[in-house]
């Protein structure tokens, strides 16, 4: 399973919204192609929902299933048919 760690999107200690779009546009989403991908929710700091979400479709399009939380207790958010 490959972890997406929204810490790595922090910058100064705080979610910029423009520099996090920045980032997500960089991504290559074919990497999770077919994928189990988890979406760590902890981080030292609160984060949108809206950053979640964007996260969660990019993903979407490409990745078999996306979990959310902890590895230890995931719950599944998306199953690809």
């Amino acid at each position: 399973m490959i972890t997406i760690n929204l810490e790595d999107f922090l910058i100064d200690g705080m979610l910029k919204e423009d520099n996090f779009r920045n980032k997500i546009e960089s991504i290559d989403w074919t990497q999770y192609k077919n994928q189990k991908v988890i979406i760590k929710g902890c981080t030292s700091v609160p984060v949108p929902t809206w950053a979640y979400l964007i996260i969660t479709s990019r993903l979407a399009l490409h990745s078999k299933k996306i979990y959310f939380g902890e590895p230890c207790s995931a719950v599944e958010i998306y199953k690809k048919n």
